[in-house]
């Protein structure tokens, strides 16, 4: 299914779903020593969250990227759309890698007092996160609950960038430019103007724990196989939520794909679904509605 420009976000959308539905990224710092830069790149995970539209990173203090941005600010980092098993192990299977972003700019050392501000921020938004979970309905909480806790809840895996456990350095990312990748490798160079006006849309925060939670089950997995007869016409042997969003969501589906010569052979492909058209989301069992409370 083709999306209009109705249904498709935009390039500038989608880079804020990817940073607000994720937590960690791999920043890469410019190696330094006694005699300074020499150019090789170091890169390790991170945590972060995102302020006002900047991300800010949490670095062990131990790590070495705390001496690196000493010598030279430069960074960049890479962030990609969260992907938990068993999606994670059909993409590699299909040699197929999930949409991700790289950014660069300067990595800017937080003053201690601006460094805690961030952390409150940090514990506003484990809070709020709680506070909307306690508010689905029932329906949402039960897919929800099907995910995985640790490997797909941001609020949970923040707790230790407040819980005193290991010290970190806080940073700021001023953003220099932006590339969206996406899963066929091919780059796009995202307006940054675009990245400051354009908003994540209410579900990236939970997007993983919602496509998690479809598709570890095989119920709503037949589920969607049946939507995917019933609106598309297709017979899908299995299908797999790739992404969700206010606007539609996208179906990894094992379809008969017809070939030049009138023949068909078994391969995947990727559907997009109108959420204004098809309005009632079959696989999760709730209204459009139900994504715009959130």
């Amino acid at each position: 299914m083709k999306g209009s420009k109705a249904t498709v976000l935009t390039l500038a959308q989608r880079c804020k779903n990817i940073l607000a539905s994720n937590w960690q990224a791999h920043l890469n710092t410019i190696k330094a020593d006694a005699k300074g830069s020499k150019e090789d790149i170091y890169t390790s995970k991170v945590k972060y969250i995102v302020k006002k539209g900047r991300p800010y990173i949490w670095v062990p203090e131990k790590d070495m990227h705390n001496v690196n941005t000493v010598i030279d600010e430069r960074g960049s980092l890479a962030i990609s759309s969260p992907f938990p098993w068993p999606l994670s192990s059909l993409l590699r299977n299909i040699k197929k890698l999930p949409a991700r972003i790289a950014l660069t700019g300067d990595v800017i050392p937080l003053k201690d007092e601006k460094a805690q501000l961030a952390t409150e921020s940090v514990k506003e938004i484990i809070l709020s996160e709680q506070r909307v979970m306690n508010e689905f309905t029932y329906t949402v909480s039960g897919v929800l609950s099907s995910s995985n806790l640790i490997t797909t809840t941001r609020s949970e895996n923040l707790k230790e960038l407040v819980d005193g456990g290991e010290r970190y350095r806080v940073y700021r990312f001023n953003m220099r430019s932006c590339m969206f990748i996406d899963g066929h490798e091919h780059t796009h160079e995202v307006d940054l103007e675009d990245m400051e006006t354009s908003k994540a849309h209410p579900l990236a925060s939970f997007s993983a724990k919602l496509i998690d939670g479809i598709n570890q089950s095989e119920a709503r997995r037949r589920a969607l196989i049946l939507f995917c007869f019933l609106y598309m016409n297709t017979s899908a042997k299995d299908a797999y939520v790739l992404s969700v969003d206010c606007k539609g969501f996208d179906v990894w589906g094992r379809f008969q794909v017809q070939n030049g010569g009138g023949s068909s052979q078994e391969g995947f492909k990727l559907q997009r679904f109108d959420m204004r058209v098809y309005g009632y989301f079959l696989p999760l069992g709730f209204r459009k509605s139900s994504f715009q409370a959130m």
